[in-house]
């Protein structure tokens, strides 16, 4: 993208700014205002029978040994407090951090959490713990196969065969790391997974944390982060198990996360930092095809980090979203979709 469209972008945010804020969203809120860890980041949310669980990791600060993996319940319109519900502990007594949960509903109603430990994005290993009661408990860490990683970022997606396919990707050892993304199937709910890349595009780019779209016409369409300066996307035609090359699209990005959903109405919907440097503003952008984005709503404009979000619609239509405030908190937003217009 150029300046000059950059410029032109960076004018119609401007412009529209009141018009955007004019859309109230039905909730604002923290899901939690104290907790016994000073640094929060990466949240996930799903919802289950019951209501929404959330979870975070939290720490003395990213990467700190001390990091863990905490959640939170919504139910009765409050969020419970804070619990740790995994580490990095390992056998030995010594312990790693851990990093970017993910919660998903299993087809036999259990809850799983993914999750990552390990010094660093570059060696990290997957890890899955479930809960048969919606979060309250949850079974023993199981890490998972040699060279599974689970959903690295954010949320797999069912496909209609019931099969299980989950967004992911590597950062290699070497500096700089090469970013790649790939995506991982399981036909059993996480007991086996076989793997999928997209074939090398030229020139390449470095891409990580994809979001899965699905498309009417029976496509899928992956959407995320890069070092490139904007959203890049691929596409499948075959449920995920091969992929077209990584290209990029005309939404900046700033090498930071985003998220993506299909709407129940068909729009595509994805959040993401509308800017080439820092990680504000926070923003909602949709789409019919995938290919044209507009942005309908600013999450956050104000100086400060609002980032790597996660976004679920839930079963009365509304949208919510989760988001690391300033990496302090966890915030959550819900809004229903039918206000959101260009």
């Amino acid at each position: 993208m150029t300046l000059q469209r950059y410029l032109c972008a960076a004018a119609v945010i401007v412009a529209s700014h009141a018009v955007i804020w004019a859309l109230e969203p039905d909730i604002v809120e923290f899901v939690f205002e104290k907790a016994p860890f000073a640094s929060a980041h990466a949240s996930t949310v799903v919802e289950t029978r019951n209501g929404l669980v959330a979870a975070w990791f939290g720490g003395t600060r990213e990467g700190a040994n001390d990091v863990g993996i905490w959640s939170s319940r919504r139910t009765g319109g409050k969020w419970t407090p804070p619990v740790e519900v995994a580490t990095g502990a390992q056998p030995d007594g010594s312990r790693f951090p851990t990093w970017n949960p993910v919660l998903f509903q299993l087809r036999d109603g259990q809850l799983a959490l993914f999750y990552k430990v390990g010094p660093s994005p570059r060696e990290w290993w997957g890890m899955m713990r479930t809960s048969a009661d919606e979060g309250r408990t949850w079974t023993a860490a199981r890490r998972l196969p040699d060279g599974i990683l689970g959903p690295v970022k954010n949320k797999p997606v069912r496909l209609a065969d019931g099969t299980l396919l989950a967004p992911s990707s590597t950062e290699t050892p070497e500096t700089p790391s090469r970013w790649r993304i790939h995506f991982e199937r399981s036909r059993d709910d996480g007991t086996t997974w076989t793997v999928s890349r997209p074939p090398e595009s030229a020139p390449a780019i470095d891409a990580i944390q994809p979001s899965i779209l699905t498309h009417a016409d029976g496509r899928l369409q992956a959407v995320g982060r890069t070092r490139s300066g904007r959203v890049f996307e691929t596409w499948s035609r075959d449920l995920g198990q091969t992929w077209m090359p990584v290209t990029l699209i005309d939404l900046p990005n700033p090498s930071a996360g985003t998220d993506a959903i299909t709407l129940r109405d068909g729009r595509h919907l994805l959040v993401y930092n509308h800017t080439a440097k820092g990680r504000t503003p926070l923003n909602v952008a949709l789409s019919r095809d995938g290919r044209t984005w507009e942005m309908v709503h600013v999450l956050e404009s104000e100086p400060g980090e609002y980032s790597y979000p996660a976004v679920i619609q839930t079963r009365d239509g509304l949208v919510h979203f989760t988001y690391t405030w300033k990496r302090e908190r966890i915030k959550h937003v819900v809004i229903d979709p039918l206000k959101l217009k260009p």
